[in-house]
């Protein structure tokens, strides 16, 4: 057993990496198991342990429905999941006390994806060891997730001291940064240098996190990839960074006990974890407004007035946000733009493809017309002389270039109104490079493939890895090391990053060109920027 490390609940032992020269630590309870009674409440402290906890397995996996998010683990599942889990390369001797002779290394705390509906941090994918080699102390999570994580009801808000409801798994996320906080310098950690990264769900609790004044001073830089939208965009409504209003949160929460036969919390907390879980995989919010086809996930966060007081929109323009360095951006082959070579199979497949959360992906020239026509409204026409379809294939490409245009415009605009009042830069991507990652056919840039790169683990049982992909992905976590260590992705060997800039319509190419790449053309650029401003704030 490797020398134990101290926490404020206890010593905890950790086991050697791949590397020897990494240490792990697998399964660190950050809060007290949310059961029973503490079933939809705060987090609470862990309890103290006496003696050394073995470090070496990773804890539950928080109740979700099985999906390919959990193929290859095996894990147990459980409703007492609140777990962390820490890589470090700090020497033995720097962790076990503040007279230790290495500098504190700065610290990554990643939030795992997966619609807030599932998925875990112990993923192989999340593995920290390459990350830590480079300096960084890699910390994943579990947190509640779908109904067990973000259920609102109005004896839930009744309850609460803040009149609040629906965040639970946010909460739990601020109780894991702030045990690090606490605790992270005796895994040779700088507790002044903090940055929360996740993808998907992650990046929208990046977001969220951003916006709450319960995560203030707990994280110093943030990563959405996938996605940050400006407040006007309509995709808000539905992607990772959607969220409710507490009222219909609530709503939505009383259907929901009473479809369980639960007409009181009492009777909700006694149910049994699967009979909540049941239903959640494919549970959306079908009363939500979005344009089109697409509804979100029907468990995700809420504008409660305490964990997150405002929407984007008057988030923003007070300055209410935690000013904190930032890095975003957004996919090639996602939020339903797909390559040319798939169109065959979506026009057969269908609505197979769908599910909570999902954009949709028009590739017939009457699906891409009929869409755009109720999109955009008294704005279509133009619309489609800027993206013309005579053909199912034309229409396929037109709809891709469309969405991929409208993310990068409105990751843009979104970073002018987070620079309006922040003081520290940001800065923006696009992802490009196509990944071969397993049951990934053709290689994409698809929704979350970058994940694999800015790890570094390209592990030959995910996929047919080449040269290409290990340059790629050694440039790529460098830059998120230099990130996460000072604020700014360059560095020395590395393709300059500019930071973004109210005068420069451009943002950076990762993958391909390596380096800022116009938004769009300048009508299409014009056309977009009017557009969200004729639709609701956030």
């Amino acid at each position: 057993m490797l020398q134990p490390v101290k926490t404020e609940a206890g010593l905890v032992a950790g086991i050697s990496g791949r590397d020897p020269a990494v240490t792990v630590f697998r399964g660190i309870p950050y809060a007290a198991p949310p059961v029973g009674e503490l079933r939809w409440r705060p987090p609470r402290p862990p309890e103290p342990w006496s003696g050394v906890r073995r470090a070496d397995r990773f804890g539950p996996v928080g109740p979700q429905a099985p999906g390919p998010e959990l193929d290859g683990l095996d894990l147990p599942m459980s409703e007492d999941c609140l777990y962390l889990n820490v890589w470090t390369a700090a020497r033995a001797d720097a962790v076990s006390g503040p007279a230790a002779p290495e500098a504190p290394r700065p610290v990554l705390v990643w939030i795992h994806g997966g619609g807030f509906r599932v998925g875990t941090g112990a993923h192989p994918r999340y593995d920290g060891e390459a990350l830590a080699r480079k300096g960084v102390v890699v910390v994943t999570l579990n947190y509640r997730l779908g109904a067990l994580g973000f259920l609102a009801t109005p004896e839930l808000s009744a309850e609460s001291e803040h009149r609040a409801s629906g965040n639970y798994g946010l909460l739990d996320q601020v109780a894991a940064l702030t045990w690090v906080r606490r605790n992270i310098a005796d895994f040779g950690g700088d507790p002044g240098r903090i940055t929360i990264a996740g993808q998907s769900a992650g990046a929208g609790s990046a977001n969220f996190l951003a916006m709450s004044p319960l995560a203030e001073g707990l994280f110093h830089r943030a990563v959405a990839q996938s996605h940050a939208r400006h407040f006007r965009d309509p995709e808000l409504l539905y992607l990772a960074s959607s969220y409710r209003t507490l009222s219909d949160a609530e709503s939505a929460g009383i259907r929901y006990a009473a479809e369980r036969g639960a007409r009181t919390l009492r009777r909700l907390r006694s149910l049994p974890w699967p009979k909540l879980v049941e239903g959640n995989a494919s549970a959306v919010d079908s009363a939500a407004d979005t344009g089109g086809p697409a509804k979100p996930p029907l468990f995700r966060p809420v504008v409660d007035g305490w964990v997150i007081p405002h929407g984007y929109a008057e988030t923003y323009a007070r300055g209410l946000q935690n000013d904190v360095w930032y890095l975003a951006g957004n996919n090639l082959d996602e939020s339903g733009a797909v390559p040319e070579s798939t169109f065959a199979a979506y026009r057969t497949a269908g609505r197979r493809f769908w599910r909570p959360g999902a954009p949709p992906v028009h590739v017939t020239r009457d699906a891409f017309v009929t869409a755009s026509r109720e999109k955009f409204g008294a704005m279509a026409e133009e619309f489609l002389r800027l993206y013309p379809a005579g053909t199912d294939d034309e229409a396929g490409r037109a709809h891709c270039a469309a969405v991929r245009d409208n993310a990068r415009i409105s990751t843009w605009l979104w970073a002018e109104d987070w620079t309006a009042h922040g003081r520290r830069p940001v800065y923006t991507y696009f992802w490009t490079h196509a990944s071969p990652v397993m049951g990934q056919n053709p290689r994409r840039a698809s929704h979350g493939s970058e994940i694999d790169f800015v790890f570094g683990n390209l592990h030959p049982e995910r996929g047919d890895w080449t040269d290409e992909d290990r340059a790629v992905a050694g440039t790529m976590s460098s830059y998120w090391a230099n990130f996460i260590a000072t604020g700014d992705p360059n560095g020395r060997g590395l393709p300059p990053w500019p930071a973004w800039s109210p005068g420069t319509p451009a943002v950076m190419d990762l993958g391909t060109a390596f380096a800022p790449v116009p938004l769009a053309d300048a009508p299409r650029l014009d056309f977009w920027t009017r557009f969200f401003r004729t639709q609701q704030a956030w």
